[in-house]
């Protein structure tokens, strides 16, 4: 039984995931009193074109928010929620990394073509946010949650690459989300399961890890890591730490985009999920995210979510305000002919 809910006027900062293909009542009166900011699809909630078309339409119907924004992770390789029979795979991002390392400025055309595919797939559905690109170095000391996921090792690589395919996105009315701020890569641990703790200097860090964010910060919104940078916060991770939030991130690597939390409910961080909702916001993220589809969950985490306002609010309109109508007209058939292509040469 869910708890008697006043409906909200505003807007919720809040991202949530639903528990299946459909919305269930319990699902529609509760992002109807609670209206969350967006929804993130999985592939449990994924069974043909029809259906999420349906899914995509009904949320933004029952929050009453006509731009009320839809989330996917579709990076390719491992993270992809679209898949066959229905929709085509595409590869980890470290094939791109690979085919810049021999021909720079087609690995560049390739993954900004691939990208592109991916929008025009997303936008058909009504997904209007794509969780990628990855900006994490992939680092021998690193755990392999990140690994080909990543397109490089050095930003060199990286920023090219994830800028490409951010650019590939946005061309195709969907838009980017840059993770995970401020690095991920160096992490000895998978945050789904543990906390990593990160012990490198802060020069290093931001001769390193922090330098493909610095350089890709005008990307219209960025994803945080819960990492510990125990040099910097050596008693919280980054999405709930106000030094990674304030002074790394917004100060230093100058992001002033919109700032996503990773998925609240990961075993990195500890405490009740109404506390680290209202810790992630003191610190200075500006919407959280919470994915497993679980409505008591989904309760708590609201309780400690507040209306998206202020700074907060001004960061979300400015990001959607980047989303366009695509003005190339792709033919699909042709550009997927030519991706294939590109990706077997």
């Amino acid at each position: 039984m869910l708890p008697l809910l006043r409906r909200s006027m505003s807007v919720r900062a809040l991202i949530v995931g639903c528990a299946g293909p459909q919305l269930t009542a319990a699902e529609r009166e509760f992002f109807t009193a609670v209206r969350p900011w967006g929804l993130i699809l999985f592939k449990r909630n994924i069974e043909s074109s029809e259906q999420v078309s349906a899914l995509t339409q009904e949320f933004r119907r029952v929050v009453g928010y006509r731009q009320a924004p839809v989330l996917i992770d579709q990076e390719g390789g491992r993270v992809q929620r679209l898949g066959p029979p229905h929709w085509p795979s595409f590869p980890p991002a470290a094939s791109f990394g690979e085919a810049y390392n021999r021909d720079p400025a087609r690995g560049l055309e390739a993954v900004k073509l691939g990208a592109r595919l991916i929008a025009a797939e997303l936008a058909a559905l009504g997904i209007t946010i794509d969780c990628m690109p990855v900006a994490d170095l992939r680092l021998p000391e690193g755990h392999g949650i990140i690994g080909d996921r990543a397109y490089g090792a050095t930003s060199e690589a990286v920023v090219p690459l994830a800028r490409a395919a951010a650019e590939g996105l946005m061309g195709g009315g969907v838009l980017p989300v840059v993770k995970h701020i401020p690095g991920h890569g160096r992490a000895n641990a998978d945050s789904h399961e543990s906390l990593p703790v990160v012990s490198t200097s802060l020069e290093d860090l931001m001769r390193t890890d922090f330098e493909p964010f610095r350089r890709l910060n005008d990307l219209p919104i960025a994803m945080t890591a819960h990492v510990v940078y125990d040099k910097i916060d050596s008693s919280q991770p980054g999405t709930i730490s106000k030094r990674i939030v304030q002074d790394v991130i917004r100060g230093y690597i100058g992001f002033d985009g919109l700032l996503l939390t990773d998925d609240i409910s990961m075993k990195a961080l500890t405490g009740g999920l109404q506390h680290r909702a209202e810790m992630a916001i003191k610190a200075g993220c500006d919407i959280v995210l919470h994915c497993n589809g679980s409505l008591d969950e989904m309760v708590e985490v609201a309780a400690g979510s507040p209306e998206l306002a202020g700074k907060a609010s001004q960061r979300a309109k400015a990001a959607l305000a980047q989303r366009k109508r695509p003005l190339d007209n792709v033919n699909v058939a042709e550009a997927r002919a030519r991706f294939s292509a590109m990706i077997a040469a």
